[in-house]
């Protein structure tokens, strides 16, 4: 079986390219590359320098939904790792500074998470691995 590795991209729809593209910047700390203006929509590229993940945002010119709803076939959510368990407690403390909703970390018998959700409710997702 052939295989691959971890994902190079992901790209979101969004309601506000713009807004969404400032608040992964300051949220998630991404630098933009680029915008491009389609016929049908507008897409930002960032980057997240340490992993070299690139998310793109897509403003799309029809809708045919409204905001994302996790419970949606689809995408459910997705989950960034951190190397440490306390890495959680400093994301808490950034997201709560910048009036960021979040639950609080919650503890598995797998690891931990902390979720949060971006300006349009797509779930996002911080995850520590408990090492077994």
């Amino acid at each position: 079986m052939p295989t691959f590795g971890m994902p190079s991209h992901i790209d979101f729809s969004v309601s506000n390219a713009e807004a969404s593209a400032r608040w992964y910047c300051e949220v998630l700390g991404l630098k933009r590359v680029r915008r491009v203006d389609f016929e049908d929509r507008i897409m930002i590229v960032l980057l997240h320098a340490t992993s070299g993940l690139v998310i793109g945002l897509n403003e799309h010119s029809v809708v045919p939904n409204g905001r994302f709803d996790d419970r949606n076939v689809g995408l459910d959510h997705i989950g960034f790792s951190v190397t440490e368990r306390a890495d959680l407690e400093t994301w808490e403390r950034h997201l709560s500074a910048l009036n960021v909703v979040h639950s609080p970390t919650e503890d598995t018998a797998n690891g931990s998470a902390l979720v949060f959700r971006d300006p349009d409710n797509i779930q996002l997702e911080f995850w520590w691995t408990r090492k077994q």
